[in-house]
């Protein structure tokens, strides 16, 4: 029986929205292991929008569920539809998206706070009992959906991983092609481009841990 998976984007470029690789990565691995996705974002503005030729930020602002809907090729529903009955499983790509619109970590670090629905939705899984992955930065909003004590890796960047153990969680060291996992609440991470050199690099963490979190639904 096919799985369905939920993927929560967080805008479309790696400097102010989701990492397009990794989310590409992630849907293509998904639909290779017959999985049914739905893509979601919440329907809110961005913290601010980057030139991502020039790296400069640009006076504009944009939507986050609207730039999702690039990369999810419009087929994208506001985080606020997401009804955690209707899916096996949670994957959140990264890109600084996710420390900047679905999460304040960027600004606040370990005294972060996670975007109202975006949190409410996530938290639904975590009730369920279902497997959530996490890529990349996601992981930073790790113990804030599930609570002190998670173990999550955002690859073997100290300063990140410091934060992220004052904010409660239990980081794990990990290289890019491997996966953390935390089998008592059932959490999947890797650090893909927090580490990766190349897109093959992210490709190889991600896919294991799509694998493993669609294993995971199988589990009780």
């Amino acid at each position: 029986m096919n799985k369905n998976v939920a993927v929560i984007l967080s805008g479309c470029g790696v400097y102010d929205g989701a990492e397009i690789h990794e989310s590409v990565i992630t849907l293509l691995r998904l639909d290779q292991r017959g999985a049914q996705v739905q893509c979601f974002a919440p329907n809110v503005a961005q913290l601010h929008v980057v030139d991502h030729y020039s790296g400069d930020e640009m006076d504009e602002t944009r939507n986050v569920l609207v730039e999702s809907a690039r990369i999810a090729r419009g087929k994208i529903k506001d985080v606020r539809e997401l009804h955690v009955g209707d899916f096996d499983a949670l994957i959140l790509p990264g890109g600084f998206g996710v420390a900047k619109n679905l999460s304040d970590f960027a600004i606040g670090g370990a005294n972060c706070t996670v975007q109202p629905d975006v949190l409410a939705a996530t938290q639904a899984f975590v009730k369920a009992g279902k497997p959530v992955g996490l890529i990349c930065i996601a992981p930073a909003l790790a113990a804030k959906i599930f609570g002190a004590g998670v173990v999550c890796t955002i690859g073997n960047d100290h300063d990140t991983a410091a934060a992220l153990t004052q904010m409660g969680a239990q980081h794990h060291e990990c290289e890019v092609s491997e996966i953390v996992e935390d089998s008592e609440r059932k959490l999947v991470t890797t650090p893909a481009y927090m580490l990766a050199q190349s897109i093959s690099e992210a490709a190889s963490g991600i896919n294991k841990l799509v694998d493993r979190v669609l294993e995971l639904t199988h589990h009780d």
